[in-house]
């Protein structure tokens, strides 16, 4: 009798289960999803820029559409090259607003939790330092590149249906300003180039900021900045050579062009940055790897470096 009730008592005890164990990728994606959250200036500076220009945009094209009116057999015949260049300068200001915040984020992303003590928080969840640490170089290398394509394209495209609008009635034919603006292609030539140089090219530069970032007490700014100024100081004053800083410049100016080209050919931003001629760079994996070498640094210091 006793036996048949405890089998029945064992059938309706409810049993506990253990929690399900969080997978790497599903613990590094809620961490990407954090710092989106914790940093809203990734997407809205970007935006707030883009807003400005295309009001900007809007009341320079009216002011000019008497000129245009003037000009009409010029625009009639190359609309794109009447446009062009403020294509070019609204996809330069947004993907220079994306830089700058990523400087400052990847300056502040490991700082800031010391300095806040929000790291005792997160270290306290069941997530890795090199998540918690990948989570963030995520962010300038991966995520903000791929903001700044959306919002470039959407003003770019925002700025073809203003110029259609205001440039209606005017002379101009809009459906050559619609074909020669190669849509399609811009887009693409924009993608690759925020992924390659913005993304892979500039790893070393995010990579040494992220590891001023966990190492810094205070002012990581101008731990991040004064240690190259004094290195090209001195070796100007010593050797009165600028390697350092030339160094430094070329690899902010992006990768070199192809040798193969003659000198004084003109090319544009696809003939420099093809699949061949840009993963053929050596100052590309040179780079990954000092990049990668930063990280982990910047991986070790998380761990052991507490609250300022």
């Amino acid at each position: 009798m006793m036996n048949t009730q405890s089998m029945s008592d064992s059938r309706v005890t409810p049993q506990v289960m253990a929690p399900a164990a969080v997978s790497w990728s599903q613990s590094f994606y809620w961490s990407v999803r954090r710092e989106l959250w914790e940093n809203r200036s990734i997407y809205l500076a970007p935006l707030t820029v883009a807003g400005l220009f295309l009001i900007g945009f809007t009341i320079n094209l009216i002011r000019l559409r008497q000129k245009f009116q003037s000009t009409l057999a010029a625009a009639e015949q190359h609309p794109h090259d009447l446009l062009t260049t403020r294509y070019e300068l609204a996809a330069a200001l947004i993907m220079g607003t994306a830089l700058i915040v990523g400087i400052f984020y990847s300056l502040d992303a490991l700082y800031g939790e010391r300095r806040d003590r929000s790291i005792l928080f997160w270290k306290s969840l069941p997530i890795s330092d090199l998540t918690a640490v990948l989570s963030k170089v995520a962010v300038p290398l991966v995520i903000l590149p791929l903001v700044s394509f959306v919002i470039t394209i959407t003003t770019q495209f925002f700025m073809l249906l203003i110029s259609t609008v205001v440039l209606a009635g005017s002379g101009v034919n809009m459906g050559n300003l619609w074909t020669e603006a190669s849509f399609f292609k811009v887009s693409l030539i924009i993608l690759y180039h925020l992924l390659t140089v913005h993304g892979l090219w500039y790893a070393p530069l995010y990579g040494w900021f992220f590891m001023v970032s966990a190492w810094a007490s205070r002012a990581p700014f101008i731990w991040a900045f004064l240690p190259p100024f004094v290195i090209s100081m001195v070796e100007k004053i010593t050797f009165g050579t600028p390697h350092f800083a030339s160094f430094l410049l070329s690899r902010l100016a992006g990768p070199p062009a192809p040798v193969s080209m003659a000198p004084g050919v003109h090319m544009d931003i696809m003939a420099e940055l093809i699949p061949v001629n840009f993963f053929s760079q050596p100052g590309l994996w040179t780079g990954l790897l000092v990049a990668a070498i930063f990280v982990a640094i910047a991986i070790r210091l998380r761990r052991y470096r507490g609250p300022i």
